[in-house]
């Protein structure tokens, strides 16, 4: 361990040879004299609050003298001041933007004041998890903010917010949030092992990065194995419900530890709303989105077949199917509206709903006329494309969008029993899934748990 010396000029040096500040103009060694002998101030520029420094600089200008670190920091007017002679540490408090005070009575410790202030934006709802009833705030990038918008809505001692950090380099600061009384003490555990050895050096995607490294999982595997949400809400619910909400700094998702497949069907909505309708917003979602896996290839085979369909079916038969085989225009319409999501978050927000607008009815309409499309491969896709949206959950959308591409080519090839393999394939990829820690994708499913799976399928008439 590289310490201080208790040489005041010796200890500045070889605070300053780390921290280099002559070549970064943002970080700044400040030299003083107050109290008639000489300090050395290290801090980031835009870290830090210019009313606590001025503050600070008022204090030591009225202070007759300043006396030993330990007794200089137990009188700092600071929310915050420690003590420490680690050289390492001393740098890594500047860099996560604390100020390090260096002085010649201080002998060979210096005091870490936090004088820190994060940019951040206000806590807005997100955009991709509102709510038609209930708080409208939001996780923001600031990890403090975070755990205080949790803290707001848990008092209770039970809750725990343990520290730790990420990446050998970049070493983000990261947060476990969970009730002492009623999580499971093994999933913790695992948890906290692996936050220990991460095995990277950089987590500068924030959750994402954290998440990878976290569950490593097969490249050919499309399904999430972490929930996420920008709520507090929810990721206060989780707590209380016995889960790990991990948070980490740069980042506004939260990363809910363990998840089911199940669990990416409930919204906020569901609890903001009376047990009766949350419950039926519920079923609904859990209709809708399977119907989005199996209405497409189901129609495909009805096309296929037509000619053993009875007449109350004869409407899924086109009367004008098109110039294009209607296997290929389903893949064309899938990759085309990929295409169109794509152009559409790459459009500046005053050109965005135009280009909604023109891909996504004028270009149809014009595919209809030239004959390339069907009406009704139209109207079956974008059923598929709306129902994706159920729930909030883009990884898990695209998921089950690979499974009905799969169980199409399939039914393209072997009829009836291409559509079986389908969706038997599918059942056994979500069968075979492992969530974190090893658990079932299908818990409480697999293995049973009839208390559990009923308060996932059916909104529950209290809280706990």
């Amino acid at each position: 361990m590289n310490t201080l010396t208790g040489n005041y000029a010796e200890d500045v040096a070889a605070l300053d040879s780390v921290l280099m500040s002559s070549e970064s103009f943002d970080l700044l060694k400040r030299e003083c004299a107050f109290a008639s002998t000489e300090e050395t101030f290290f801090y980031i520029e835009g870290f830090v609050a210019g009313e606590m420094m001025q503050k600070l600089m008022t204090y030591m200008a009225e202070a007759e003298s300043i006396g030993g670190a330990a007794d200089f920091s137990s009188s700092l007017p600071a929310v915050e001041a420690s003590v420490s002679n680690d050289v390492d540490e001393l740098s890594f408090a500047v860099l996560s933007g604390k100020s390090v005070m260096l002085a010649k009575p201080f002998g060979a410790y210096a005091v870490i004041i936090d004088s820190r202030s994060y940019p951040a934006r206000e806590g807005t709802e997100p955009e991709n998890d509102r709510v038609l009833r209930g708080s409208r705030d939001g996780f923001v990038e600031t990890l403090l903010f975070n755990t205080a918008m949790v803290r707001r809505r848990i008092r209770s001692p039970m809750m725990r917010v343990e520290y730790a950090r990420a990446g050998s380099v970049t070493r983000c600061d990261v947060a476990l949030c969970y009730m002492a009384d009623r999580v499971d003490s093994a999933t913790l555990e695992k948890l906290r092992a692996a936050l220990s050895d991460l095995g990277t050096s950089s987590v500068v995607l924030g959750h994402e990065s954290v998440a990878e490294c976290l569950v490593r999982k097969r490249w050919y595997d499309p399904f999430p194995k972490f929930r996420l949400t920008e709520r507090p809400d929810v990721a206060a619910a989780s707590v209380l419900e016995g889960s790990v909400v991990l948070l980490v700094d740069n980042s506004p998702e939260a990363i809910l530890f363990p998840t089911s497949i199940f669990d990416f069907l409930q919204e906020a909505d569901d609890f903001y709303f009376p047990p009766f309708t949350g419950t039926y917003l519920r079923v609904v979602r859990h209709i809708v989105f399977l119907l989005s896996i199996i209405l497409v290839p189901l129609w495909y085979l009805a096309v296929m077949n037509s000619a053993v369909l009875p007449d109350w079916l004869s409407f899924c038969v086109p009367d004008d199917p098109g110039e294009i085989p209607i296997i290929i225009q389903l893949f064309l319409v899938e990759f085309s509206l990929d295409g169109l999501k794509l152009a559409y978050l790459n459009t500046p927000d005053t050109l965005s709903s135009s280009v909604s607008v023109v891909g996504g009815l004028l270009l149809g309409d014009f595919a209809v006329k030239v004959g390339w499309l069907s009406p009704d491969v139209i109207l079956y896709m974008a059923f598929a494309s709306v129902a994706n949206y159920t729930q909030s959950s883009y990884e898990l959308g695209y998921a089950f969008k690979y499974l009905r591409m799969i169980t199409l080519a399939l039914t393209a090839i072997g009829g009836v029993w291409g559509f079986a393999a389908g969706i038997v394939s599918g059942i056994a990829l979500v069968g075979v899934n492992r969530t974190f820690g090893g658990k079932s994708y299908l818990y409480p499913l697999i293995p049973f748990n009839g208390t559990a799976l009923k308060r996932l399928l059916f909104r529950p008439k209290k809280f706990d």
